[in-house]
């Protein structure tokens, strides 16, 4: 496919036939507002013949596809571009459509048809969108969607007198049963060689002196005149600059509000031509968009839904995506075996097993989440209902100075933060959508549940309050209230400072519900699957790979021997047999010998080192050096704490939170003066501290590939370190002020 999506030359064909369809690949680009369903025909033109990328050096998406179409004419080259309702450029994605059609976008020629999706439903608001493309100088071609929702509305639109109005051809198209879609493909065709068609709406007699005077004056075309006079920027040109100015005084005497004739005298237009060609309850909804909404975006009736939607999406995100990862996890372990059994043991083995099958083991353990959000924002955006969920959720998020969207992607966070970051895309604003971002990683994700399971079930197992009340439970309580605390008083921060803008203003279009399109879901579930696996995966791959070597490297030529003090009162449970909270099964001569190996190899790993190494700095949050090596091994992901602990105190890498040989080598951990390494201070001060800080690669990874740059994930890791040390080294150095210690 990448072949085919190479921009080709755009040259004449040898025998001469100019520049039409037989020539070379034709570049059609397809335009619409937001929810006139262009992402529908897109789809349904392009299939699985599409790419999804992000434009150079910004974060908009763009997406292309290959077009068929005939047997006889080599496929078209599809780029949506995207859903915007203007193209006076008010912001980052207007500029972008605007410098597509202009063909000055790195990689993708000048169209040479623009493809205009207009809802059936709302023609006047769509229609203002036509006459700006009518200006960009390409043949313009009207697909007509919603055409079925239309009809049920008792709405009857006649294309053949609407494209005799405009000029322009009109083709209704109803994506889901494909129909239109070949007479789309024959109307590209015809327009290709075709004239560009001339906008016909005028403003004023007034106005138009003042265009010609201006187009006299040095504008290269009336459409440049018409920007320069009511553009918020003036002319760099001295000589234009100062024409222009004389045109505004003028226009604003005769009119105080003369910079609004052009959006009054394209609307005139618009009515005008559709007055005979459409017959109906124009500007109606179906009743039963009416009726629905009635209840879900009811005062208090439309919270409550939004509580079970979120409360069905949680879930799904939190549990039913648990077996699938945990059968990706096993299926990689059981890969990784099976490579170590296939290979001599040394180097390579290891690094092959435990750099690079665990490091792509690490990326694909998501997909089961992502593809789940997706699949339900799919659903939720395809249907309408997620422009409802942004409308009631506006007035909370707007105290904070974020966006209504930005609901569901913090919700969807409390599973896993890389979902939850993806699903920001569904947020306009630049600065908004990357508020969203940097606070997301505070929402208490499912990798932090086993270190919250470790500290619990080592010093708070069987503590209750008021005798029935689990303070386990409530420590797990408290630290995801703690995560939402901070991520609301960050969010007001970063929106008074770095990131400050006015408050969101939400202008919401609330379409009418309908049946979600399937080809519409599948796709949104595999591109942004793919853009994770592509993008953030060769970055946690690499990150796995370097974590891996420095816990790892150096390795001397001898068998390292452990410390003296290392794992002794774990050596002491396996002579005698006795553990508090049971009787596993004792380790062989063989395994305890392969632990003490592999803890003592990490302890002088450059891992280790470096845990001596930020042993001062992070001994006032109680925290030593063999708990230095879990925070560093632990930015693989979280929970890599509970397999690195079980490391450094020599009982195996396997055990997992609830191992109750590593409960009680937690339990029973010395420090060097004999006092306990571990106590229920420094449990609740580890927690704290995982709670604040970004320990996740793929979390940086995903920052790195939704913002286009380094500078935000680095930021983010930088100042949620500091957040975290701060909060810990209260509760550490607070507690033991109490007496807690």
């Amino acid at each position: 496919m990448s072949t085919i999506l190479e921009s080709p030359p755009q040259t004449d064909s040898p025998a001469g036939g100019g520049t039409g369809p037989e020539a070379r690949q034709l570049v059609v680009a397809l335009a619409g507002n937001p929810n006139a369903g262009k992402t529908s025909i897109f789809n349904a033109l392009t299939g699985l013949r599409q790419k999804v990328a992000n434009y150079p050096g910004v974060t908009v998406e763009r997406k292309e596809g290959v077009w068929p179409l005939g047997a006889d004419l080599p496929p078209a080259r599809l780029v949506d571009l995207p859903g915007l309702y203007s193209l006076e450029a008010a912001s980052i994605d207007e500029e972008i459509a605007r410098d597509l059609l202009t063909g000055r976008v790195e990689g993708v020629p000048e169209p040479d048809v623009i493809v205009a999706v207009v809802d059936a439903t709302n023609l006047e608001r769509n229609l203002y969108l036509v006459t700006q493309l009518l200006e960009a100088g390409r043949p313009v071609v009207i697909a007509l969607s919603m055409v079925d929702l239309a009809e049920r509305a008792k709405l009857e639109v006649d294309p053949d007198r609407l494209g005799l109005a405009l000029g322009l051809k009109v083709v209704p198209v109803t994506a889901k049963q494909r129909r239109g879609l070949d007479e789309l493909a024959r109307a590209v065709v015809e327009a290709v060689d075709q004239r560009a068609p001339a906008a016909k709406w005028r403003l004023s007699p007034g106005a138009e002196e003042e265009v010609r005077r201006l187009y006299a004056a040095g504008a290269a075309s009336r459409e440049e005149a018409l920007h320069d006079l009511y553009s918020e920027t003036l002319p760099e040109d001295a000589e234009r600059r100062a024409a222009v100015e004389e045109a505004r005084a003028r226009l604003s005497v005769a009119d105080p509000r003369w910079w609004q004739e052009p959006l009054t005298a394209r609307y005139r237009w618009i009515e005008q031509a559709t007055e005979g060609a459409v017959r109906g309850a124009r500007g109606e909804r179906p009743g039963a968009t009416e009726r629905i909404d009635r209840v879900v975006t009811h005062k208090f009736l439309g919270p409550l839904v939004l509580l079970l939607v979120m409360a069905v999406v949680f879930q799904a995100i939190f549990s039913w995506a648990a077996l699938p990862m945990e059968l990706i996890d096993h299926g990689f372990g059981a890969l990784g075996e099976s490579v170590r059994a296939q290979m001599p043991a040394g180097l390579l083995t290891d690094l092959v097993v435990d750099g690079v099958v665990a490091g792509v083991g690490g990326v694909l353990v998501f997909l089961p989440q992502i593809l789940l959000l997706f699949f339900f924002v799919a659903l939720l955006e395809d249907s309408g209902y997620m422009s409802r969920a942004a409308f009631l959720m506006d007035r909370l998020m707007r105290g904070v100075g974020l966006h209504g969207k930005a609901f569901m992607p913090l919700l969807s966070s409390f599973a896993c933060a890389i979902p939850g970051i993806m699903a920001t895309r569904t947020i306009e604003n630049p600065k908004d959508r990357l508020a969203t971002i940097l606070i997301a990683p505070f929402m208490s994700c499912s990798a932090r549940l086993p270190v919250y399971t470790l500290m619990i079930a080592a010093f708070f197992s069987d503590v209750k309050v008021f005798g029935f009340l689990s303070v386990g439970a409530l420590l797990i309580l408290s630290m995801y209230l703690l995560g939402v605390v901070v991520a609301i008083v960050v969010a007001w921060i970063l929106k008074h400072t770095i990131l400050k803008s006015p408050p969101p203003p939400l202008i919401l279009e609330l379409p009418p519900y309908r049946v979600p399109n399937l080809l519409n879901v599948v796709q949104t579930m595999r591109n942004r699957s793919w853009l994770f696996v592509k993008r953030a995966g060769t970055v946690i791959l690499t990150i796995s790979i370097l974590l891996w070597a420095m816990m790892t490297f150096p390795r001397s030529a001898e068998k390292p021997v452990p410390d003296a003090e290392e794992g002794a009162a774990v050596q002491a449970m396996r002579e005698t047999g006795t553990e508090s909270r049971g009787e596993p099964a004792p380790l062989t001569a063989k395994d305890a010998g392969e632990t003490a190996d592999e803890g003592a190899q990490l302890q002088q790993s450059y891992a280790g080192r470096l845990g001596r190494l930020i042993e001062p700095v992070i001994e006032p949050l109680g925290f030593d050096w063999k708990m230095g090596i879990g925070l560093v091994a632990s930015f693989a992901a979280r929970e890599v704490l509970v397999s690195t602990l079980s490391i450094v105190y020599n009982v195996g890498k396997d055990s997992d939170a609830e191992s109750p040989s590593l409960i009680e080598a937690v339990r029973n951990a010395r420090r060097p003066d004999g006092r306990p390494a571990w106590t229920p201070l420094v449990a609740v001060s580890m927690m704290v501290f995982f709670v604040l800080a970004c320990q996740c690669m793929s979390t940086v990874a995903i920052v790195r590939r939704e913002t286009n740059s380094w500078r935000w994930p680095l930021f983010m890791v930088a100042y949620m370190l500091v957040i975290a040390y701060a909060a810990s080294f209260v509760t550490y150095q607070g507690g033991r002020l109490l007496g807690l210690d």
